[in-house]
């Protein structure tokens, strides 16, 4: 779990099918490998990546090919810097949002504008599994930052962020250019709301089971729960989920 804060940047080569070699860049990398052990999570880009072996000024990390597909690092690995953040430690401050480091898929820049107090940046998504989740004032990581979506079509297919000048300095986002590939990870709470929705009703819930195992369940007096609610709008409304 991490936060969508980012601690440093660094750079990235390619090991083998499976392994990924991060140098963080020079006066970061104490912030990256100050608690750093093998086994621990980093987010690479907002990529969830386990540590492998620790070097002085970066570590090696394990990488799947599907990985490398379906998100930024192989784009990355031609030029330029990856975000890294640290796994959440316990009583750390929770400063951005609950980002799991699992990346929906990819968005493109489409334009960067300076304001007088920040950089607006809008971007594109082309797969509306990952548009869904895109709501006006809601959470989004782009290429591992945590941002709020300042606004958004109704299809969430384009958006546009706020980032704030010490952000956009300390991270990667200033050196995207118009056309540029960036990794997406909605708001986790907005993946169980759905689920929640899909599935809260016993009907939805019949579809998804086997009938012969469901039957049994229900009949179970032990594992039923009358006096539970059925998830629905109106009860997370109620509830100030909308």
């Amino acid at each position: 779990m991490f936060t969508g804060l980012v601690q440093a940047l660094g750079t990235i080569r390619r090991l083998g099918e499976d392994e990924l070699q991060v140098t963080c860049t020079s006066g970061t990398y104490h912030f990256i490998l100050q608690d750093l052990a093998l086994g621990d999570s980093v987010a690479v880009d907002g990529v969830c990546l386990t540590v492998t072996q620790i070097l002085p000024q970066g570590f090696l990390a394990a990488v799947s090919p599907e990985t490398i597909r379906r998100t930024t690092l192989e784009k990355q690995l031609e030029a330029g810097y990856v975000n890294l953040e640290a796994s959440l430690r316990v009583g750390s401050k929770l400063g951005g949002h609950f980002v799991t480091g699992h990346v929906d898929g990819i968005g493109c820049l489409q334009a960067a504008e300076e304001t007088g107090n920040s950089w607006e940046m809008s971007f594109t998504v082309a797969d509306p599994a990952i548009a869904r989740y895109i709501v006006p004032k809601g959470s989004i990581a782009v290429n591992g930052v945590s941002l709020t979506v300042a606004e958004c079509n109704t299809t969430g297919t384009w958006f546009k962020v706020a980032v704030i000048p010490h952000t956009y300095a300390e991270t990667n986002l200033h050196y995207l250019q118009p056309d540029s590939w960036v990794n997406l990870e909605g708001d986790v709470l907005g993946k169980y709301v759905e689920k929640f929705l899909r599935f809260g009703s016993g009907q939805a819930l019949e579809h998804t089971l086997n009938s012969a195992s469901y039957n049994e369940l229900s009949n179970d007096s032990e594992s039923t729960h009358p006096n539970s609610e059925v998830i629905t709008p109106t009860f997370l409304t109620e509830h100030g989920y909308l």
